[in-house]
């Protein structure tokens, strides 16, 4: 495999190669240097810290006393195994939504797109390279507009949606101009128009949900109005449509409505969208536009811009009769009476209608309602055309009103007031965010570039409450907040917040590329997994979503995290223990690695497999 200092434009010593110079002491005073000196790309700052032999710098940290690097315990078993390059054909793999197995299940209702993850014997155990010349993207905001050709090395989008502005290829970059099939004008003349039916100004709108999102621009420029957005877009033809949102700095997964229900609680979104993006929302009875209204919160927005709207202007274009569009767009409008949504807006290609509060609201004919007490159990659950139950009262459950962002950051969620979560009272709900505010204070002394642009895309794998992500919030980094299928049902809770997520199992593959996450923590959640799978396929999934010279931030109990450091001595990482924030007493500690920067090449073995 290649090195970091023989990749083009990468001149300057090997960050790892430093670490082996100065010695343990001056492990995160150089984590900070060399990754604000752009990651080995010639800066002087790069150059200057093989010169720094002495660990004086180490006062600038100003860590507190009780934070001790803890040694390892010394064990007679074997020496960590040693984790092999995979071949360069999985550069950018996604174990469970790989064409090659997508394409053995049926084409109905997309279930070939959705997740089909390996079985035991098919998983691989081996390190994910990234391709030759991979650079650190661009920091945010300039990554929203330009990313790196060598990081995502695919220009089929550019070809097939030069006409929509989507994405241009210049030089060795590609450049986001903002376009869109359906915001010719760009996407903040776009939003611009929503908001003048929808108030996203003013707080009340914070989570949206982008459905077929493309290269998630939409996304990304609602952004800066204080709005986050998740997008998801299938693995399909239209080649890295998530992999370059994420590798621009916005949310995203790879995902689709086909036969299972969204990885969503119910209530979540404040907004959602479909802008042309060819769901085919009249079919199987509704019942995508049913799963669309089980995730949007009452009196939220969902926005349609691309077929059926304004089809007298764009028929022969879509190339389908005005006999046809016309009854899609009457049907929609029946489910949408249906489902209780209030069109407030249709002129030119967008329509814009409003979910109702509560069902005292609502009047309604005969429906089909989903039970009540489903509405959070999607995990593999096959999707129904029924319709998700509205509260009685706008303060019940999922239907409470929120204060505006970002007030409701740290306000008590309706699902917590309303004692609806095992466990959690508004008093431990405070003092849990007390917790995180010291845990994350803790975390930027460990390491200085925490809170700065260099970590943009952030994920907590064991989100609990939210409060890491509401502790770091700012417009400077986004965190996807995971909430594990085996422990409590939080997320609804986090969305309350004003704050993103989804329901995942670490026993398999994220719906995500490779490299599209800079920062990683984990709370907890090896102590979770232990009698669930192994410890070494969710450590090897963790690397395969971690950027090159990215971090891992784990706190759990130090015999768990003893298990974990072993794994990470064979996977090219650089890993240092150290005490809990309340002192060497308390046996919960910190592992903190970093991912070496390492390249596909051809000097090195390509073997797949891990030897048990």
């Amino acid at each position: 495999m290649g090195t970091k200092h023989n990749s083009p434009g990468n001149k300057a010593r090997s960050p790892v190669s430093i670490f082996v110079v100065l010695g343990l002491c001056c492990f995160f005073y150089l984590l900070g240097a060399w990754q604000k000196g752009g990651f080995g790309k010639g800066s002087s700052i790069a150059v200057e810290i093989p010169k720094q032999t002495d660990c004086i710098v180490m006062s600038t940290l100003n860590f507190e006393p009780q934070h001790n690097y803890v040694p390892e315990i010394n064990s007679s078993e074997p020496k960590a195994k040693v984790f092999k390059p995979c071949d360069a054909q999985y550069t950018d793999y996604t174990p469970c939504q790989e064409q090659d197995r997508a394409m053995t299940f049926p084409r109905e209702n997309m279930n070939y797109r959705e997740r089909h993850c390996p079985p035991e014997e098919e998983k691989l155990r081996c390190l994910i390279p990234a391709p030759r010349g991979y650079l650190t993207p661009f920091p945010w905001p300039k990554s929203r507009d330009y990313v790196y050709y060598a990081n995502v090395p695919h220009k089929s989008l550019t070809v097939e949606k030069a006409v929509q502005n989507w994405v241009k290829f210049q030089g060795n970059v590609f450049k986001f101009p903002g376009g869109g099939t359906m915001f010719p004008q760009g996407a903040d003349a776009y939003i611009d128009e929503l908001a003048s039916v929808i108030p996203i100004s003013d707080g009340s709108v914070r989570t949206a949900l982008d459905t077929g999102c493309g290269v998630a621009s939409w996304g990304a420029y609602l952004l800066k109005r204080n709005v986050l957005a998740m997008s998801f877009a299938p693995k399909d033809n239209h080649e890295a449509q998530v992999q370059f949102a994420l590798e621009r700095g916005v949310p995203a997964i790879i995902g689709v409505l086909g036969t299972i229900s969204l990885p969503y609680p119910s209530s979540a979104f404040d907004m959602a969208q479909c802008s042309r993006c060819l769901i085919p929302w009249t079919s199987n009875d509704g019942m995508y536009l049913m799963e669309v209204d089980r995730v949007l919160r009452p009196g939220g927005y969902w926005i349609l811009s691309g077929p059926p709207i304004n089809w007298k202007t764009y028929y022969r274009t879509w190339k389908r009769s005005k006999e046809d569009l016309k009854a899609e767009q009457r049907k929609i409008e029946e489910l949408a009476e249906l489902l209780c949504w209030e069109k407030k807006y249709e002129k030119g290609d967008i329509a814009i209608w409003r979910k109702k509060v509560n069902a005292k609201s609502c009047q309604r004919k005969s429906v089909k309602f989903c039970k009540a007490e489903d509405a959070d159990n999607v995990w593999y659950k096959k999707m129904e055309a029924c319709i998700t139950p509205l509260p009685d009262a706008m303060n019940e459950i999922a239907g409470g009103e929120l204060k505006k962002f970002p007030d409701r950051l740290f306000a008590v969620p309706p699902r917590i007031a309303k004692g609806s979560i095992s466990g959690v009272t508004t008093e431990s709900y405070h003092e849990d965010n007390k917790q995180w505010k010291k845990h994350v204070n803790v975390y930027k002394r460990i390491n200085r570039l925490i809170g700065t642009t260099r970590y943009r895309n952030i994920m907590d794998m064991n989100a609990g409450l939210g409060g890491f992500a509401a502790a770091l919030e700012s417009p400077k980094s986004w965190v996807m907040n995971v909430v594990p299928t085996i422990a409590e049902n939080t997320l609804g809770a986090i969305y309350e917040r004003g704050l993103i997520g989804i329901y995942h199992d670490w026993c398999e593959g994220f719906s995500t590329y490779p490299r599209t996450y800079d920062l990683i923590h984990a709370n907890g959640l090896f102590s979770l997994y232990q009698n669930r799978c192994e410890f070494v396929d969710i450590l090897l999934e963790m690397d395969r979503i971690l950027r090159p010279e990215g971090t891992v931030i784990f706190r759990d109990e130090v015999d768990v995290l003893n298990k974990v450091a072993k794994v990470v001595g064979g996977m090219r990482w650089d890993a240092k223990m150290m005490d809990h924030d309340d002192g060497p007493l308390v046996p919960e500690k910190i592992l903190v690695a970093v991912k070496q920067y390492w390249v596909d090449g051809v000097n090195e073995g390509n073997n797949t497999s891990y030897d048990e």
